[in-house]
């Protein structure tokens, strides 16, 4: 299928003012006053105390604030399990989006965990969104079995090459009802978008969007130092940060996968920036300038963590710099967001950039001066305020994290625990490099590459009999029997050609994930 066939209705426009188009204006207004900053440092010598008292006495309010915001944060309960209801009066129509860049070995596991989604196929249109030239990736959805509700939708040619112009392309197709977005490595709940509807139904015509948890695990192997720190980084955000923010009444940065929207909403705010390299979190707060609402839902989302620091780096540095954009954008008129909304957005991406700023040098410092002092047998001249401050602001951080693996089950250890601001000082290398490509590059796109999950290659006749079994007739043999359990009937579609009964028997069998 080919987008550049337009529908009738279209995406409206997004303002100039909320795009991140056209951001070098405020780029060079801060490095012209960083420069001049630095001129009158060096020229007025007595301006140096003065100035570096107000710096670090700004930036010691403001780390209290993040402070004291996690741990009321870490107070609140977590969010009980919505109940669906077996028999709704109407179950609304729901798209699936998923925008695929150069992922043709991924394109096999991601449709096999779709055809999982358990909603009524009659109210589903899926999209597996590619790009123009990335030919592998479509030869790979054309050649995988899949349900005849999930389709390919070529991109046609443009720029920029982004995600989020590849989720216009596919929201322009959608009809009205809900739409969500997943990416190429995603494993979703199956009940999640029964629960996701149940709860718009709910929850009010304001309420614009919800936000999936993302859990990070890693099938078939034991994961790496870095791996498990980045699950917990997921942890402490969606399992008690996201929650805790909506039940203050605060909007919160989406997540980039597993976002639940109203299609009219979304489609008269414009859709997502294309020039903006964390779309989803600009989102979320576009929404709330807007007047809408967003809720979280329990359901989750699985995902795999980036398997090297070479992978990593990338995928953190768009971070850094979309979340820059993303400020940037919205303080040409902060007023707009309201208090709650200017808060959320220090609180969480202003808050994130700063603590990339600062976690490497402070831990540099630290470790420097421990080790000059030890030498010299002298203890370091820190004061107690300084480093009571920051011991606090460490113990949180890893409390947080340690209510995030509670409910998720995850595994932390006191070694996790002690090593974590290692891993958070990481950060501050993607931030020099963020900052380099917001200046030089600020719309390119830094792809994480992604492998397929080991427990998800099988042997050719498991492959064989779960192909045999994909929805290719009006009713679905794949059924969810409970989470993340499913029954799998082995009678042949009717849609396939008659065998015998030597290999089409009539019975089932309750069996776990096919990749799980």
């Amino acid at each position: 299928m080919d987008g550049s066939t337009r529908p009738d209705t279209t995406v409206a426009g997004l303002q100039a003012s909320l795009s991140a188009r056209s951001i070098s204006t405020f780029i060079l207004a801060a490095l012209l006053a960083t420069g001049g900053l630095v001129i009158l440092l060096v020229v007025l010598p007595s301006a140096r105390g003065p100035a570096w008292s107000v710096l670090t006495g700004g930036l010691w309010l403001v780390f209290l604030i993040i402070v004291a915001f996690k741990s009321i944060c870490c107070l609140l309960p977590a969010q009980a399990p919505r109940q669906i209801s077996p028999r709704p009066r109407r179950w609304p129509h729901y798209t699936v989006v998923a925008a695929l860049k150069d992922e043709a070995e991924m394109v096999p596991q991601l449709i096999r965990r779709l055809a999982r989604i358990d909603y009524p196929t009659r109210h589903l249109t899926g999209l597996l969104v590619v790009e123009a030239d990335d030919h592998a990736t479509l030869a790979a959805i054309l050649a995988t079995p899949r349900p005849p509700w999930l389709e390919p939708l070529i991109a046609p040619a443009g720029s920029p090459q982004t995600k989020p112009r590849a989720l216009n392309v596919a929201l322009e197709r959608a009809p009205s009802g809900l739409l969500t977005v997943y990416d190429a490595e995603d494993e979703p709940h199956p009940e999640q978008l029964k629960e996701a509807a149940a709860t718009f139904a709910a929850g009010g015509s304001d309420l614009a969007c919800l936000q999936a948890p993302l859990r990070i695990r890693t099938l078939g192997r034991s994961p790496t130092w870095l791996e498990r720190q980045f699950a917990h980084e997921y942890a402490a955000l969606f399992e008690v940060i996201l929650p805790a923010m909506v039940r203050l009444g605060l909007p919160i940065p989406l997540g980039g996968t597993s976002n639940h929207f109203r299609v009219e909403i979304l489609k008269s705010v414009g859709g997502w920036d294309p020039w903006n390299v964390t779309e989803d979190a600009d989102l979320g707060f576009r929404l709330t300038r807007m007047g809408y609402r967003t809720g979280i839902l329990t359901r989750a989302t699985r995902e795999s963590a980036p398997p090297a620091f070479r992978a990593w780096l990338p995928q953190r540095t768009r971070w850094l710099k979309g979340f820059m954009q993303t400020i940037i954008v919205h303080l040409r008129h902060p007023f707009d967001l309201g208090w709650r909304g200017l808060a959320a957005l220090m609180l969480t991406l202003g808050a994130a950039i700063a603590s990339a700023a600062l976690q490497g040098p402070v831990l540099a410092w630290i470790t420097a001066s421990l080790l000059v002092h030890g030498l010299n047998r002298s203890w370091p001249d820190f004061t107690v305020a300084n480093l009571g401050l920051l011991l606090l602001g460490w113990l949180v951080a890893i409390w947080t994290v340690r209510i995030g693996a509670r409910r998720t089950s995850a595994h932390f250890s006191i070694l996790d625990a002690v090593s974590s601001p290692l891993y958070w000082s990481l950060t501050s290398l993607a931030q020099v490099h963020a900052a380099w490509r917001l200046v030089f590059q600020p719309s390119h796109w830094d792809k994480t590459p992604h492998q397929p999950d080991l427990e998800g290659r099988k042997p050719p006749r498991r492959a064989l009999r779960f192909r045999a079994s994909l929805p290719t007739s009006p009713v679905s043999p794949i059924q969810a029997t409970g989470p993340w359990k499913f029954l799998i009937s082995k009678r042949t579609p009717t849609s396939a050609p008659a065998s015998s009964s030597a290999t089409a028997p009539k019975t089932s069998r309750e069996c776990g994930r096919p990749d799980a």
